[in-house]
């Protein structure tokens, strides 16, 4: 049975001389078959400098040898990277180009703190035979910042009644003032 080209795919390896690139081990890189154009090919053996070298139809250099001008990045998730017509591999590491080392993952970038290490006696006394079925754990930060919400909610909540309890007391106020205003402007009409 003939082998998938994903299965095939998955054995590449980069033919350039000290380039480890595997396929197998980096789902990442492209990798890419040598030109059938024979003055396009001998400018790729000449630049990855395999004189006496046997191209066969699994030979490949992978995507780190080649410009980023001279990729063309998929279009979709499932697409594969290409070669520009006439793109010729120059990043090597005998012409000063490194891979640079892959970057840190988050968890690595994170500082923690250091972890606080109980001294020998105190550690002996704090370590129970039993597990103690009826202890409670300590509040989570989740379970007191919901504490604190919950607070702080009440609290506004509070607040709104007072201040819907002092705008009733100065409109009743102004209103009381305005009917006294009202009453002594009658009384003093009558008057004269």
């Amino acid at each position: 049975l003939p082998k998938s080209t994903t299965e095939q795919h998955r054995k590449s390896h980069c033919c350039v001389p000290l380039c480890s690139a595997s396929a197998k081990f980096n789902g990442i890189l492209s990798f890419h078959a040598f030109p059938t154009h024979s003055d396009l090919r001998r400018q790729w053996l000449v630049n990855i400098r395999r004189d006496h070298f046997t191209i066969t139809s699994h030979t490949r250099v992978c995507c780190r040898h080649f410009a980023s001008d001279q990729l063309i990045e998929p279009t979709t998730l499932d697409g594969r990277r290409r070669l520009i017509k006439g793109a010729v591999p120059t990043l090597f590491e005998w012409n000063g180009y490194k891979v640079e080392p892959p970057r840190r993952s988050v968890w690595e970038r994170t500082e923690r703190r250091p972890e606080l290490v109980p001294p020998d006696d105190q550690e002996e006394h704090s370590l129970t035979r039993d597990h103690d079925y009826c202890s409670v754990p300590e509040p989570s930060a989740l379970d007191i910042s919901a504490s604190a919400a919950e607070d702080l909610s009440e609290d506004v909540e509070t607040l709104r009644k007072e201040i819907q309890e002092l705008r009733v007391q100065r409109e009743f106020g102004l209103q009381r003032w305005d009917i006294k205003i009202l009453e002594m402007t009658l009384n003093h009409q009558k008057g004269t």
